[in-house]
Order: C-alpha cells, then structure tokens, then sequence
C-alpha cells in the first residue's frame, strides 16, 4: 500500500524573504529527501485538491475572526507585509495559506478513506495562529481546522492532537482548549517562544495537556514524557483521528530552540504513535535545520511504512 504525501510547488510560492527561517528550501529539503530515499518507490504524491474544487473559506470561517482573514488577504492584495515582526505575508501567501488548509483537508479524507496514515507537506505552518492573528509564522490553524473538519466526517466523534514540534502550539489550544471532542497534547522546550505551556495539566481543562521540557532535553528527557504521559492521554481518549502537528525543530541541529533530539527518534514518536491507532494524518509544521528536518520526516514516514505496509 503506498503512502500518501499530499503536497504542491504552489506552497514554495510564500515568500518570507531571504534569510528567514521558515523558507521553501525546507520543502524542497523534505521533497528531494524523500524522492532519493529507499520509501520512494512506495510513496503516492497527491496534489492537494484546488480552492475552486473546495473553498477553503467555509472551513477556516468556522475558526478564524473575518477581520483576521481579510487582513491577510488585503496584505497579500497590496503586495505584502508583516503580521508581526517575524510573520510575513507576500503577495502569494494569501492563496497558499488557501491551499495549505485544503491540503490538511485532505489528508483527513485519505486518513478516513484508508485507515492508515497520510503526510501533508505544506507550508505556511499553523499551530501558533490565534482565531484573531497570525504569530510565529503561521496563517490560519491548519491543525484546529482539520479537526473541526474531521468532526463532520462520518463516524469520528472525538479527534486528538498531538502536538511535538518544540514551540508551544499556542494557536491550536486556545482554538480547541474548550472543545468537549477534541484533546490537545505538547511536548515543547520551555522557556521558550511563545511563552505560554507552562502549566501541565489544569483542572477546568481536562481535555489539554502540556509537557513543559527543559532546554537541552534529549531523548532521555523526551521518552519517559512520551511513553507514560503523552500516549497514555491520547489513547484513553480513543480518537477516531489522530492529527500530529509535526514540527521538527527539537532537533540537536536546530538553532531556532535547544533542544537535543536526533532524526531517528521521530521514528520512535510516530511507531508509538501507531500503536494507538492507523488513522493518522501528520501534517509540517516546525523544523529549520534543513538535513535533520528532511532526515525526521524521512524517519516518520518509514515508521508508517514498516508498520502500517509491511515494507
């Protein structure tokens, strides 16, 4: 069974400008890697479906303010700007963004369709836009809208998140934190951008889980936190869809935090990951050292394979 890699050059087109770190050269990085890697031969490239086959709006309108929206748009109309001094729109953004949500949309759909996991390769990330702004490098929340989206499929009633990218997925619980169908779990390095995931757990929000890490945590730090809190408190919610907000920026070799993971230990996060269910959809977020980000999301994807193919 091949692997679905949802995917489009039209993502290269949001343009942050030289030197930024959220860059198409990390696309291309995952792109080329996986194409001369030994999964190539079992991967299905999917183009995600058009904004005209699918208006996007009606998905993100459930989840964004109209004012945030627009200001998006309207930047991108009048040739760019920033939403902040770290997040840039330029005049392509606006349609990728579209196109980044219709893409998260359809891997929910192969996920469901297949009962095995997809990969969404898009960019811009998502998991630190807020309802009323775009922050931190991201839009529109591509992962809170899957979810809404997934809730309106046939036969899910609860989805899960799980957050590892090593920045506080801000965006994603603020927009799901008061949802009674969807959980949401991060592991991040803290202190660190944005600030907030510092409380764990909090008693009037039971479905929202923070694994505040240390600077310099590595594996040993991470795996204890994985295996016996993160797993458990996904499993125990039975989630008809797991969505995982890959980000791979805890990565040894990734200047953008401090953390000390290695590409083969998303391998390990995503068989453990498996083993709660084959309805995952993984979808980019972080990650900016180009070699270990496309060497972790090679390591995610044979995960997948061995496990779900047989490979």
């Amino acid at each position: 069974m091949l692997f679905p890699i949802i995917y489009s050059e039209d993502f290269l087109l949001h343009d942050t400008g030289k030197g930024h770190p959220e860059r198409p050269e990390r696309l291309r990085a995952i792109v080329d890697g996986l194409r001369s890697s030994v999964w190539a031969e079992y991967l299905d490239w999917q183009v995600p479906t058009s904004v005209e086959g699918r208006p996007p709006l009606l998905w993100i309108e459930r989840i964004h303010t109209r004012e945030h929206i627009a200001l998006v748009r309207g930047l991108a109309s009048s040739g760019g700007g920033f939403l902040d001094g770290d997040t840039i729109v330029s005049p392509h953004s606006y349609d990728a963004a579209l196109l980044a949500v219709n893409a998260w949309l359809d891997g929910v759909d192969r996920v469901l369709e297949r009962e095995n996991p997809a990969f969404v390769l898009a960019r811009p990330p998502g998991h630190h836009a807020l309802s009323d702004r775009g922050m931190g490098f991201c839009l529109f929340s591509n992962a809170a809208i899957a979810a809404h989206y997934a809730l309106e499929q046939p036969g899910v009633e609860r989805v899960a998140i799980l957050d590892w990218d090593v920045h506080h997925g801000n965006g994603t619980e603020a927009i799901v934190e008061n949802h009674p169908q969807i959980i949401y779990c991060s592991l991040h390095q803290y202190p660190c951008y944005p600030g907030t995931g510092r409380m764990r757990r909090r008693k009037w929000q039971e479905n929202i889980l923070n694994i505040p890490l240390t600077p310099g945590s590595a594996m040993d730090e991470y795996w204890p936190e994985f295996e016996t809190e993160a797993i458990p408190f996904v499993r125990d919610f039975q989630p008809d869809l797991l969505i995982v907000s890959a980000g791979y920026d805890a990565n040894q070799n990734d200047r953008l935090a401090g953390m000390n993971l290695h590409p083969e230990d998303y391998g390990k996060f995503t068989e453990a990951c498996l083993q709660v269910t084959s309805r995952i959809l993984f979808g980019l977020e972080g990650g900016y050292d180009l070699e270990s980000l496309s060497q972790s999301a090679i390591a995610t994807v044979a995960a997948c394979l061995r496990e779900t193919a047989g490979v």
